[in-house]
């Protein structure tokens, strides 16, 4: 997946925005405030990574199965997964990562904002890059 593909993914959730708060090269996805995702640009010596929310055991699983997932960089690593946008990780484990991370922000919001957002989402999935 290239970085504009998971922009286009990352805008595709409910109230999704970005932001950055970092300043240039740090682009950040919020919903209601909370960030579920953070883009680091590439350079010439590093593709691009992705920063996703993870619940704990899932995110050890994922650090086990993927050499391109690592524990979360600046971060808290328990709870957060860099993901190398190398091409190693499948397009649709990748949106999976990314839905996954968005709910985990949702499930900690109040409660109106929480219901609000997981009604809006339903049960669909960002659609797969083209």
């Amino acid at each position: 997946m290239t970085p504009q593909q998971f922009m286009d993914a990352a805008l595709w959730f409910p109230e999704a925005v970005e932001t950055e708060p970092f300043g240039p090269g740090a682009l950040v996805y919020k919903t209601a405030e909370r960030m579920f995702a953070l883009l680091s640009d590439s350079d010439e010596d590093r593709p691009a990574r992705v920063t996703l929310k993870c619940e704990p055991s899932l995110a050890l699983e994922l650090r086990a199965e993927f050499p391109a997932v690592l524990p979360g960089y600046h971060l808290d690593k328990r709870h957060w997964n860099t993901v190398v946008l190398d091409g190693t990780v499948p397009d649709d484990e990748l949106l999976e990562m990314l839905r996954h991370s968005y709910l985990q922000v949702v499930a900690k919001l109040r409660r109106a904002d929480r219901e609000r957002l997981t009604a809006l989402l339903g049960e669909d999935t960002p659609p797969l890059p083209s």
